[in-house]
């Protein structure tokens, strides 16, 4: 199976697994959970990004849900850096208690653990999904006054004149770099990458500055900039065009069969005590589904498509088996 398949088995997974519903995850304490969450005691939910970016907005927009649901307070930590490395080791080096969880998306946090020069203190088994959110298609964006008009025409130019043009990443071995790795193994068209660590907000105020050429991010984070006229979106990475930016051809379309994407939910630190994971499951259930957080996450581009802790701990699983096949891909193209 070619690279580009093995990467949209990845993200078109979730439409195959048959929803068995929320059950507490394999190995969870079955000590009772007694008061949980104690009155006064806060919820650190905590993202691995900087704010402003597509997963601290999603992680704000259900805050005041969980809150409402868990009848304590849940504050959103911000704990940017090393492509997600950093949040994720304080994530599942916190007590699994039920008063600290996290946004998790992957390729990061899957890919992070299986290469050994990260040196990462955690594994897939360290989390404890809760639920998944959305998929958020890659798009790939230039300047509104680039020479480039189309996606060919930019592609290119970076395969006759390979690493003449910067393009951005959050970060090593994240979506934005796989789709760079994916699109030069299948195109032979070569960007510079440029990673940076913090997340979408910091490699979109590098483009917007013009520090980079190219940018490369998804779906949530071009849809603002496209209408106010601050980036011209080349093309999407996914089979059917995105609804927020209907005018935008896919990579199909363009004669590119290519997808990536991120996907992105919610987990815990391994081993919650089974009423505590039933708890938490159930308010993320809620506040992931609530119609206003639903159709604030469409105003942003992103379609919801919600898994149970059960189920995405499965989509999870397939995904990593999946990158360890392309993961020498990105360590090529660093």
């Amino acid at each position: 199976m070619k690279t580009r398949a093995r990467i949209a088995a990845a993200l078109a997974a979730a439409s195959l697994i048959a929803l068995t519903g929320c059950g507490a995850n394999a190995g969870a304490s079955n000590a009772p959970a007694g008061d949980f969450p104690k009155k006064g005691k806060t919820i650190d939910l905590v993202v691995a990004f900087s704010s402003g970016g597509a997963v601290d907005t999603a992680a704000r927009l259900i805050q005041p849900i969980l809150q409402k649901e868990l009848g304590t307070n849940v504050e959103v930590i911000n704990k940017p850096g090393a492509g997600g490395q950093i949040g994720y080791t304080q994530l599942t080096s916190a007590k699994p208690d039920g008063y600290t969880i996290g946004a998790t998306g992957s390729p990061s946090v899957v890919v992070s653990p299986l290469d050994p020069a990260r040196g990462a203190k955690y594994t897939r088994d360290s989390f404890q999904p809760l639920g998944r959110q959305v998929i958020d298609p890659t798009v790939i964006a230039v300047q509104p006054d680039s020479p480039y008009k189309t996606l060919k025409e930019l592609l290119d130019a970076a395969k006759a004149s390979p690493k003449s043009l910067t393009a951005s990443t959050t970060g090593l071995q994240t979506g934005e770099h796989f789709a760079l790795a994916q699109i030069q193994e299948n195109t032979s068209s070569e960007f510079a990458p440029v990673h940076f660590s913090e997340g979408a907000s910091q490699a979109t105020t590098a483009f917007l500055g013009k520090h980079v050429d190219v940018l490369v991010a998804n779906v949530s984070d071009v849809t603002d900039l496209t209408k106010q006229g601050k980036a011209r979106v080349l093309g999407v990475m996914t089979s059917e065009r995105a609804p927020s930016l209907p005018d935008v051809p896919t990579f199909k379309e363009a004669g590119y069969d290519l997808e990536a994407g991120t996907v992105r939910g919610y987990s815990a630190p391994a081993g919650l005590p089974d009423d505590v994971a039933k708890k938490l499951e159930a308010a993320i259930k809620t506040a992931i589904e609530d119609p206003t957080v639903k159709e604030k996450m469409s105003a942003l581009g992103l379609q919801t498509s919600y898994l149970s802790g059960e189920d995405y701990k499965q989509f999870w699983a397939g995904q990593e088996e999946d990158f360890k096949k392309v993961l020498p891909l990105v360590q090529k193209t660093n």
